[in-house]
């Protein structure tokens, strides 16, 4: 059978009221709904279809990645924010790397891997929001693993591409790093050596037992012990700094939430490591602007303009700010988005745009939750770049991320490699609210696509009042990011562009200055997989909408 990537069909909203789940690949959220009927409530769900699509979208996310989320608690009425992203390792090195030649981080040797925080973020969430176990929520996840599903088309094709670096074909292969067996441990991940294709059932058992050891002793069976040791050998094998020491040294982070306001709704964000802060910016200077009332084309200039700024400012700030001090408080203002709101041109796009200094004082699934008692979960985890470093831990099933890949070798960057330091991370979740009360719990994954993502929904919804499923299919754009090779005052030179826009408004938007790449088929999983779910708050209802650009769903009882 043939699949293709045209989006034919029509989606209507999904409406229910005792609990809603949206999510990537239709067997997660059933996973997650399934613990919304049995009592649990969105956190408990949340982790339950995380745990799922480590599974059935296991080149996308799993227990050897990173996570974060923000959590809507309808008792206390307040969101919070949960960093589940891991530390470079004790020893790591910016000398050691460059006395190896390298100039910019590695993407697939073990160096590139940072401290998994997955599994300790899904306990930690269950300890302060849930109301189930790791042993509870695990289970759907565990029974995939071991009696199988059948691959979906989207994740069938996505696969196909990580077969090489999972058998650490040449292309991949650092000669005088790889240390590895004849017989790498991604096999583990493929059937007879090649991806398993749309319709084909995959079991991956060695995963499903890793998952019923966390099931049976919570996040130690990650942290310490074998499988700690095995994870450490397995890094260094490739180069890497992990030790077992620095997977006990683990722990996750929970933090205030930065924001923005946006006409009568608040944006809700991580902040640094992430890169929301560049949706905080993008959305405080987009909101000086009456963009309801512009032309297609003046609101498509002006949001691209915004964007700018914001990717300018992030990719010089982001940072851990456990480690670095920024002026985040300044960045996230209103005071300065007026301040730089006056160098966007109505009419000319700008060729280049520099990150501000005010005054001091980047492949992941997506999944958004919400429960009938008004709680909800907005929820994202990932490995990085398809199955990360592509590394596998032996006998386990656990794909490594590739996530220190994004620090920089500029030892006066905020974001340089230094020991026990976050990377800057491309993964965020988004949640707003109107007037104290929950509105939307969404996301847009994919890269450096995630805040640009999370700007469209955000004025599709708030500014031109669409549904959450029109918000969704409407065309996108996106700015080139970083790893397609922006220059350092470059905010994106080209301007990737889906299919579904009025001829009139590209030939407008190129007369203005902007480099056009029109994008169709396949290509336009660029564009990210988003998810979202609003809450009527007068009735209650939940109404939640799933990205046609993905294989999955949002599901509701």
């Amino acid at each position: 059978m043939n699949y293709d990537f045209v989006f034919r069909s029509r989606r209507s909203n999904v409406m229910s009221r005792n609990g809603l789940v949206a999510t990537s690949q239709p067997l997660a959220a059933q996973a997650g709904l399934s613990i919304l009927q049995a009592g649990g409530n969105a956190a408990d769900a949340a982790i339950a279809t995380a745990a799922a699509l480590n599974v059935v979208e296991p080149i996308s996310t799993g227990i050897g990645g990173d996570c974060f989320a923000l959590y809507w608690d309808a008792k206390t009425e307040r969101v919070t924010a949960l960093n589940g992203s891991g530390r470079a390792a004790a020893a790591a090195s910016i000398d050691e790397l460059r006395g190896l030649g390298y100039t910019r981080m590695p993407q697939f040797t073990g160096h590139s891997v940072s401290i998994p925080g997955t599994v300790a973020g899904w306990s930690d969430l269950l300890e302060r929001h849930g109301q189930m176990t790791l042993a509870d929520v695990l289970k759907p996840a565990i029974r995939l693993a071991e009696e199988g599903y059948p691959v979906t088309e989207w994740i069938g094709q996505g696969w196909a591409g990580q077969t090489a670096k999972l058998l650490r074909s040449p292309r991949w292969v650092s000669s005088d790093l790889d240390n590895g067996p004849e017989q790498p441990s991604g096999h583990e991940l493929l059937i007879d050596g090649r991806a398993p294709q749309a319709g084909q059932v995959m079991q991956i058992p060695t995963l499903g037992g890793t998952l019923r050891a966390i099931a049976a002793d919570g996040k130690e069976a990650i942290y310490s012990g074998e499988f700690a040791s095995k994870l450490s050998e397995h890094v260094q094998r490739y180069g890497g700094w992990i030790t077992p020491e620095d997977m006990a040294a683990h722990a996750s982070t929970w933090q205030e939430p930065i924001c923005a306001d946006f006409g009568d709704v608040r944006l809700y964000e991580c902040p640094p490591n992430g890169q929301g802060l560049a949706a905080i910016i993008a959305a405080n200077l987009a909101d000086g602007f009456d963009l309801a009332c512009m032309s297609s084309v003046d609101r498509l200039h002006t949001l691209v303009e915004c964007m700018r700024i914001g990717y300018a400012e992030a990719r010089q700030w982001v940072c851990d700010i456990d480690v670095v001090q920024i002026p985040l408080d300044e960045l996230a203002s209103r005071a300065y988005a007026e301040q730089r709101r006056k160098e966007i041109h109505p009419q000319r796009a700008a060729a280049t745009v520099s990150h501000g200094y005010p005054n001091a004082g980047s492949d992941t699934v997506y999944l958004t939750t919400a429960d009938g008692q008004g709680n909800a979960c907005s929820f994202i985890n990932s490995l990085y770049q398809g199955t990360g470093s592509g590394l596998v831990v032996p006998g386990s099933g656990v794909s490594l991320q590739n996530r220190a890949a994004l620090f920089v070798l500029d030892p006066d960057h905020p974001n340089c490699l230094a020991p026990n330091k976050r990377p800057y991370h491309t993964i965020i979740p988004a949640m707003t609210t109107r007037a104290g009360a929950l509105h939307a719990s969404f996301g847009v994954m994919g890269g450096y696509m995630q805040p640009q993502g999370h700007l469209q929904m955000l004025v599709n919804m708030a500014a031109l009042g669409m549904s959450p499923q029109q918000a969704l299919d409407m065309p996108r754009w996106s700015l080139s990011g970083p790893h397609a090779g922006m220059g350092a005052d470059e905010a994106g030179g080209l301007l990737m562009i889906e299919e579904g826009w009025e001829y009139e408004t590209l030939t407008e938007m190129a007369r203005r200055g902007h480099q056009l790449v029109p994008v169709n088929g396949a290509g336009r999983g660029g564009f990210g997989g988003g998810q979202i779910i609003v809450r009527d708050p007068e009735s209650g209802v939940l109404i939640g909408g799933s990205d046609a650009r993905k294989d999955g769903c949002a599901v509701g009882w």
